[in-house]
């Protein structure tokens, strides 16, 4: 079994968080944004902190993260199921249900609703 190519992982990172960004980006200003707004003011959090520079920077550092580690992730799966789409789309299911079940979590305590 050959070993993993940091360099591509990196760079795969790269370009995924770079996609990860633009999709956050459109799905925060536009599909979501009244969605956010209602949660904000449910959760009485502070406007100013939700839209600061911070929070954006802290967002898309997470997706860089979060994109590396799903481009990992396929290259540490990749050798035992082998190159593809099927291989891809399992990773991005597996990684996706991971998260789902935390938001869940917050969806039982509150944070989020289903409305």
């Amino acid at each position: 079994m050959a070993g993993i190519n940091y360099g591509r992982v990196l760079l795969g990172g790269l370009v995924a968080g770079i996609v990860a960004n633009v999709c956050d980006t459109i799905i925060g200003m536009f599909i979501m944004a009244d969605d956010m707004q209602r949660m904000v003011q449910r959760l009485g959090l502070d406007q100013r902190v939700f839209t600061s520079t911070s929070t954006m920077v802290t967002w898309v550092i997470v997706d860089f993260i979060y994109a590396t580690l799903i481009v990992w992730t396929y290259a540490a799966v990749r050798p035992r199921l082998g190159p593809g789409p099927m291989t891809a789309m399992l990773v991005g299911a597996v990684l996706c249900g991971a998260v789902t079940v935390v938001l869940f979590g917050f969806q039982q305590m509150g944070v989020f609703t289903i409305d």
